[in-house]
């Protein structure tokens, strides 16, 4: 091994240490919430530092919407940091145009670090599960040295990314939520993924070009991410489909209305009712508070700006029951918020065209989500098992039929993203290869309907 692969290894070694210290420190702020004023006034005034960076900001004479998505705007060339602390990395960053969850022209911020080996023919678009309402929580900033409670988990991962790294991969990390954290807008996710690629192959800093094949790969809310995007990518990005070799996911969301009927009084994971109502809201510019009562009211302005970190265990057993209004108890009676759970329900979306390999558990019960109703089922904690069985079939029977299915029946959401992380790598690596991508077309189980949900009258 080389002493500049070792030396990257001992950075991925120090990420899993501090990942591992990080849910104790969350677990202690959980048990005493009241920060000093001094302390919390810090914390906004180094929020705010993050926020200024200039990079960020499109600041061009000639309208964001005259460029086509995937445009440079910007570009700059740092040391990828892992926890603040600079390594023998170099990434280059591109500020970039995109569209939000609405159709709408952004520039967004994407992070290319060249292959090891000089490899310009593979890349790999790693979707981060950064899962936070706080753009200084992305992945860019966190690998431009920024530091937040949020941007633990995307610095965390670079334990994922250093194999990826040893194996000769170029690496493309997108701001996947945009600039204002759109938290779980997968149409949002998916176009700018993609436009993270265009961009990517088209600036010249990166070593990439239109001949770069190029695999998906993203776990949780970066699965997210990845599905989209190998959804969208026929119509809305054609010449980025002819490029790719492949998606490989896990822990996938695929129809919210379904998700949050499961997680609803999870011990663990209820606390992301709160933030799906706020990144929805936000994508789709709605007013749900106006649904609330003063305790949801107060739940959903105290996470506006909340990381996954922040919602984790600190609300167990909360539903959407305690949040609503008597009147509104039953989610499909606010007809807005229908509207907007069906515009992100994958079932509804087209059938990738390149081969796919989707993990998915189903042990929830060891993360404290004991919930089975009927049309849902169980899952892994927080995706539905039932969800991702029918998309998955959903592809196979409408012309993706290379799609290996994989169920970890004993596994959590945390625990099946370590089984599917070696899977997904050497899954990946045969697809570059050439070789034929396996099917489980015709042996997946059979899971949930995925059809759109309609609104009611009342509770």
């Amino acid at each position: 091994m080389s002493r500049h692969a070792a030396r990257l290894l001992a950075t991925a070694v120090a990420a899993v240490m501090t990942a591992a210290v990080a849910p104790a420190a969350t677990a202690e702020a959980a048990v005493a919430p009241t920060a000093s004023a001094a302390s919390t006034a810090a914390a906004h005034a180094a929020r705010a530092a993050v926020a200024d960076d200039p990079f960020y900001r499109y600041d061009g004479s000639e309208p964001l919407g005259d460029f086509a998505p995937g445009t440079v705007l910007k570009e700059r060339t740092l040391q990828y940091h892992v926890f603040g602390i600079p390594t023998p990395l170099t990434v280059i960053q591109l500020l970039y145009r995109t569209v939000d969850a609405q159709g709408r022209p952004a520039a967004n911020v994407t992070s290319v670090v060249r292959s090891l080996t000089g490899d310009r023919t593979r890349a790999v678009s790693y979707q981060s599960f950064y899962d936070s309402l706080d753009p200084a929580d992305s992945p860019s900033r966190a690998i431009a040295g920024d530091v937040t409670l949020g941007g633990v988990i995307p610095n965390a991962e670079a334990v994922l990314l250093v194999p990826l790294l040893l194996q000769g991969y170029n690496l493309v990390i997108p701001d996947t939520e945009g600039q204002t954290a759109d938290f779980a807008a997968g149409p949002e996710y998916g176009a700018t993924t993609l436009d993270s690629i265009r961009a990517a192959t088209r600036a010249e800093g990166t070593g990439l070009d239109a001949d770069t094949r190029v695999g998906l790969m993203g776990y949780s809310g970066g699965a997210i991410a990845t599905d989209w995007a190998a959804a969208m990518a026929p119509n809305y990005a054609p010449e980025v489909n002819r490029k790719l070799v492949g998606f490989a996911e896990g822990g996938l969301l695929v129809d919210p209305a379904h998700n949050l009927k499961y997680v609803n009084g999870s011990l663990l994971w209820s606390g992301v009712i709160p933030m799906a109502l706020i990144g929805v809201a936000r994508s789709y510019g709605l007013d749900l508070k106006q649904y609330m009562n003063s305790y949801g009211q107060q739940v959903y302005d105290q996470l506006q700006n909340a990381s996954i970190v922040d919602a984790l265990g600190h609300f167990p057993g909360l539903t959407w029951q305690k949040m609503a209004k008597p009147q509104y108890s039953n989610p499909d009676s606010v007809p807005a918020f229908v509207n907007a759970v069906n515009r992100i329900n994958l079932g509804s979306t087209a059938t990738p065209t390149v081969p796919g390999y989707i993990g998915q558990g189903d042990g929830g019960v060891f993360e404290g989500t004991f919930s089975n109703l009927p049309g849902i089922g169980t899952g892994d904690g927080v995706m539905v098992a039932g969800d991702v069985r029918a998309l998955a079939r959903q592809y196979c029977a409408t012309g993706d039929h290379a799609i290996q299915f994989q169920q970890f029946d004993l596994l959590s959401h945390v625990g099946t993203a370590v089984a599917w992380a070696p899977t997904a790598i050497g899954w990946l690596a045969d697809r570059f290869a050439g070789r034929t991508a396996p099917s489980d077309c015709g042996d997946i189980p059979a899971g949930n309907s995925l059809a759109a949900e309609v609104p009611t009258s009342g509770s």
